[in-house]
């Protein structure tokens, strides 16, 4: 039996990933982070509404998923709260195009590099992560850490040539899409169900898939083959989980974090058992046609991953676009909430690139008691014992080669930085 310890550097922080092999195959993965940012303890002691400037800065990747997590947190503090369609729309589509951003940036930055090594495709994510960023402050302002939304809507209002500019660069999106990642028609490409049509097109995706199946890699990178989504918007189902058949309603008093050993992150559970967050998760609870195919094949694999979050993308660029169209531009852009209760008690749930996020805030004396984190890296990343490994844990175990490994572990794109907090 040997050890072999591999320090992972290209995320938003830092994991140790520790393999034991028996032979040449790998029987166990521990996944450490090692830093921490203590975003929560920061938070205990400040004013409540500090927590909209703060939170933002706990990731530079996803910090408006966490702005939105904490307004909705705070928001449901308040007996009795309402913000206008308006303002709901503009957050929708704020956080639509964070998703995106985040999207482009892991298929061409994380995945890209581990199959086709030798060829430089920086400037594909560069160009839709500008315009998506772009998008974002003009609805938005300063972007990653803007702090726009607050309890009751949203501040400044939406201009019909700002509403024009957003409409703009989503078309845009739609065009770098088709011209680099697959050349398919939007609703052709929302309806598609077999595999081999998607494979014959032009673009990157289907290389990318045509090269993991020449690998024969389709079935590397299973896990439990269970799912979970707490959020919930026009796009996304609200609190379901999904194992094998079985679908019901999530009750977040049923979550438990646990800790890890010489790690400074939680391993997250429900119900006592792991489950997988993220597009995929996602895609499975949609009953999105291409991914339940892919699915039905493979089952949780490596290249279902991959097709689940490069599927969301179109559902994404179609969500936004329905949003831009119907923006109320008349309503109001906030509504007085009122003063904070002083004792209270809130939780925001957003889905976030990787998954559900889950923010929840106490209030106790008018000032933040305690603050909680939960990030969708905990859910994927998080280490386990050996008759209960997690998510990325048991799609790492079995494998022969070190190539194959990395490549299955930064498919779940890991946070460092949002995990220890």
């Amino acid at each position: 039996m040997r050890k072999r310890v591999e320090l992972i550097e290209k995320i938003e922080g830092e994991a140790e990933v520790s393999y034991t092999y028996e032979g040449d195959r790998t029987v166990d993965a521990q996944i450490r982070f090692l830093s921490g940012r203590g975003i929560e303890s920061i938070l205990t002691g400040r004013p409540p509404l500090d927590a909209l400037a703060i939170t933002p800065r706990v990731c530079g990747i996803c910090g408006h998923a966490h702005l939105i997590a904490t307004v909705r947190a705070l928001e449901a503090c308040y007996p009795e709260l309402r913000i206008s369609p308006k303002a709901e729309a503009v957050r929708e589509l704020t956080l639509t195009l964070e998703l995106l951003q985040n999207h482009f940036k892991w298929l061409y930055l994380t995945i890209w590099p581990l199959l086709f090594p030798r060829e430089s495709v920086t400037m594909k994510a560069v160009e839709p992560s500008r315009i998506a960023a772009e998008a974002i402050a003009l609805l938005a302002g300063q972007y990653p850490h803007n702090s726009y939304a607050i309890p009751g809507g949203i501040v400044g209002e939406i201009t019909p040539l700002e509403r024009l500019g957003v409409a703009d660069r989503l078309e845009r999106l739609w065009e770098i899409f088709r011209r680099e990642i697959a050349d398919v028609q939007m609703q052709a490409f929302l309806r598609c169900d077999r595999i081999e049509e998607l494979q014959r097109k032009e673009g990157d995706f289907p290389r990318i898939l045509r090269e993991i199946l020449d690998r024969g890699w389709e079935r590397l990178g299973c896990s439990h083959d269970r799912f979970i989504a707490f959020g919930s918007n026009g796009l996304f189902v609200s609190g379901k989980s999904l194992a094998t058949r079985i679908t019901h309603s999530l009750d977040l008093r049923h979550l438990r974090e646990e800790p890890v050993e010489g790690s400074l992150a939680l391993h997250v559970l429900y119900r006592g058992k792991v489950y997988e967050t993220g597009p995929l998760a996602r895609a499975m609870l949609r009953k999105t046609p291409l991914i339940r195919e892919a699915h039905r094949r493979w089952g949780d694999s490596l290249p279902t991953r991959i097709m689940a979050r490069v599927c969301e993308i179109p559902h994404l660029l179609q969500y936004a676009m329905q949003l831009t169209r119907d923006l109320d531009m008349d309503a109001p852009a906030w509504i007085d909430p009122g003063p904070l209760p002083a004792q209270a008690q809130g939780t925001g749930i957003v889905e976030a690139a990787r998954g559900s996020l889950i923010h929840t805030v106490e209030v106790r004396e008018g000032k933040i008691a305690e603050y909680r984190i939960v990030t969708p890296t905990q859910w994927n990343l998080g280490s386990g014992p050996a008759d209960r490994p997690g998510v990325a844990q048991k799609a790492l175990i079995g494998l022969h080669r070190d190539d194959q490994a990395e490549l299955i572990f930064k498919s779940f794109d890991v946070c460092s930085v949002c995990t220890t907090h």
